[in-house]
C-alpha cells in the first residue's frame, strides 16, 4: 500500500525475473529515494535468511505508476516477489492478504507506518487479511472482519504464504484498552480555588468549545488547562480509529498502544514553525492541529507564538479539515480539536492583578495584546479572566469540583446533544450551523434584548454572534433546559467581555 496522508491505496508489486534477463535489476513506478534502496536490503536480507538472489536482472514495477510510492515498507513484498518469481511458483495465499514491511539486513520484518489504514483498506476491497510486522500487528487488529497476522521474520512470512508455518491471527481487546485509557492521574479538585474558571472549562468540554485563558502568572491557567481532559466524554470507537490512523501514518502511534483510546492532548511550544503546526514539508505530513484530532490542542503563553503562524489556525478552526496543497496533489487532514489558550494580560503580566502593580505603559499593553489579531480571537467562543487565588482558598481544607462530577456533567450535556442531532451524527453544539442554529437557539423577548444590547456596545461581529448562542445553547444542556433563557445569554455574552479589549 501507498500512503496518501492518511489514506492507503492498494499498489502491486510485479517481479519480472524474466530468464533473458534486463540490463539491470531496477525499480520503476515512481519510487523514493527509500524505495530505490531498498534492493540493497532485500539483497542482503534474502542471502541472510537463507534464500538466493535471482541470478537474471529483474525489473520491479510499482503499479499504478502515477502514484509516488515513499518510505520502506515495499521492501517485505519486494523480496516475496523475489523469492516467488523463479522457479517456485507463486503461492495462492499471496493474493489474498496485503503485505507490507521494512527489511533489516538480517532478515528481521521492522515496523512501518499506516498499518491502521492499511487494515482499513484491507476491509474495504474485502481482502481476506494483512501481513504485517509484529509490532504493528495490534494496531491493525482493532478493524474487525479482517485476519492480522503478525511477523517477524521474511522466513516467517514465506512460510505463513506456503502454508508450511501456521500463524495465529492477532486479536485485541478493545473494551480492556478503552478501560485502561479512563483513567487519569490529575484531577480538578487539586486546582484551589477558580470555580468560575471551572465552570467555564465544564461549558467548553461539554460544548467542544475553544477557550482562551487570561491572567497573571501563577493563577493556575496550566494547571486547569492540564486537567481539562479528564472531564471530556471518551471517545468513540469510530473516533478513536480516526485519531489512530493520523498517528498510525505520522509513525507518532506510543509503543504498545493498539488505538488512541484517550482524546489527544498536543503542546506544541511557542517557537514551533508553521508546518509543525498546521503540517506541510515536501512530503506532506500531518501537523499539531491534526494530531489534537477529537482532543485538544493547549497553546501556553499565546502572544509568544509569532503572528504569522497564530493565523495559520484560523482555517482550520473554521472547517475542522488542513488542506495541503502541491503542485501534483492536495492532501487533507482532519483536524477537528479544542483549541485552548494561556496567556498573560500584559508582558510584565500584572496588569489585572490586585496585589502587583503592572510595570507596562498603554502603549506596551496595547502592542502585547495585537500579537494576536481580532479574527483570531473572534473564534474563540468562551474569554475566561483567571485572578490570584485569596490565600483562605489556597490553604483551605475544603475540595473544589472534582473531575468525576464535573465528567458526568458534560456526559449529559453530550446525551442531549446527541439526541438532539441523531444517535449516529457526530455533531456538538460548538459546530453547530446557521441552519441549526435558527432551528435550536430559538429565543424570548428578553433574550433577544439582551443579545442586541451586546452587540451593539461591544460592537461584536456575525460570527461573535453566532458564537454566543452556541455557547448559550451548552449553557441551557447543563442546566438540562430545552428552552434558552435570558440567564443563559447573558452568561454566554460574559465570556465575550475580552472581545472589546483585545
Amino acid at each position: 500500500m501507498a500512503l496518501i496522508g492518511i489514506e492507503a491505496t492498494a499498489c502491486e508489486v510485479e517481479v519480472d525475473v524474466a530468464p533473458r534477463g534486463f540490463e539491470k535489476t531496477s525499480i520503476v513506478g515512481l519510487p523514493d529515494t527509500a524505495v530505490k534502496e531498498s534492493l540493497e536490503r532485500v539483497h542482503s536480507a534474502l542471502n541472510n535468511s537463507g534464500y538466493s538472489w535471482p541470478e537474471y536482472k529483474t525489473v520491479i514495477n510499482l503499479a499504478p505508476a502515477d502514484i509516488k510510492k515513499e518510505g520502506p515498507a515495499f521492501d517485505l513484498p519486494i523480496a516475496l516477489g523475489m523469492i516467488f518469481g523463479g522457479d517456485t511458483g507463486t503461492p495462492e495465499r499471496v493474493g489474498r492478504y496485503l503485505i507490507a514491511g521494512e527489511l533489516a539486513l538480517d532478515g528481521r520484518v521492522r515496523p512501518i507506518k499506516g498499518a491502521l489504514s492499511m487494515a482499513l483498506l484491507a476491509r474495504d476491497r474485502g481482502v481476506v487479511g494483512v501481513i504485517v510486522p509484529r509490532d504493528n500487528a495490534p494496531e491493525a487488529a482493532v478493524v474487525t472482519d479482517v485476519e492480522v497476522i503478525g511477523i517477524e521474520t521474511l522466513a516467517e512470512a514465506v512460510g505463513f504464504l506456503t502454508e508450511q508455518l501456521p500463524l495465529e491471527p492477532t486479536a485485541v481487546d478493545i473494551q480492556a484498552v478503552f478501560d485502561r485509557a479512563s483513567r487519569y492521574e490529575e484531577d480538578f479538585a487539586e486546582v484551589r480555588g477558580q470555580e468560575s474558571a471551572k465552570r467555564a472549562l465544564t461549558l467548553a468540554a461539554a460544548g467542544g468549545h475553544n477557550v482562551l485563558l487570561i491572567g497573571p502568572p501563577g493563577t493556575g491557567k496550566t494547571m486547569l488547562s492540564k486537567r481539562l481532559p479528564t472531564i471530556l466524554p471518551p471517545l468513540t470507537l469510530t473516533e478513536s480509529l480516526e485519531t489512530t490512523r493520523i498517528y498510525s501514518a505520522a509513525g507518532k502511534l506510543p509503543p504498545g498502544l493498539p488505538l488512541m483510546a484517550r482524546r489527544p492532548v498536543r503542546m506544541p511550544h511557542h517557537s514551533a514553525s508553521g508546518p509543525a503546526l498546521v503540517g506541510g514539508g515536501s512530503i506532506p505530513q500531518a501537523g499539531e492541529v491534526s494530531l489534537a484530532h477529537h482532543g485538544l490542542l493547549f497553546l501556553d503563553e499565546f502572544p509568544e507564538f509569532p503572528r504569522t503562524i497564530l493565523e495559520t489556525l484560523r482555517q482550520p478552526l473554521e472547517d475542522g479539515v488542513v488542506t495541503i496543497a502541491r503542485s501534483h496533489s492536495a492532501v487533507a487532514f482532519p483536524a477537528q480539536f479544542m483549541l485552548v489558550a494561556a496567556m498573560n494580560p500584559c508582558p510584565c503580566g500584572y496588569f489585572t492583578d490586585p496585589n502587583k502593580p503592572c510595570k507596562c505603559s498603554p502603549t506596551q499593553i496595547d502592542k502585547y495584546l495585537s500579537r494576536i489579531s481580532g479574527p483570531l480571537i473572534d473564534r474563540i467562543d468562551i474569554h475566561i479572566e483567571v485572578p490570584p487565588v485569596a490565600y483562605r482558598e489556597l490553604r483551605g481544607e475544603r475540595d473544589g469540583s472534582d473531575s468525576a462530577s464535573l465528567r458526568e456533567q458534560v456526559i449529559r450535556a453530550r446525551q442531549i446533544q446527541r439526541r438532539r442531532f441523531g444517535e449516529q451524527s457526530t455533531m456538538i453544539n460548538a459546530r453547530m450551523t446557521s441552519r441549526l442554529l435558527r432551528k435550536y437557539c430559538k429565543l424570548d423577548e428578553a433574550g433577544e434584548q439582551l443579545l442586541r444590547q451586546a452587540l451593539t456596545e461591544l460592537g461584536l461581529s456575525a460570527r461573535a454572534h453566532d458564537k454566543i448562542l452556541r455557547v448559550a445553547r451548552t449553557i441551557a444542556d447543563l442546566a438540562g433546559q430545552e428552552h434558552l433563557l435570558p440567564e443563559h445569554v447573558s452568561e454566554a455574552i460574559m465570556y465575550r467581555r475580552l472581545d472589546r479589549q483585545l
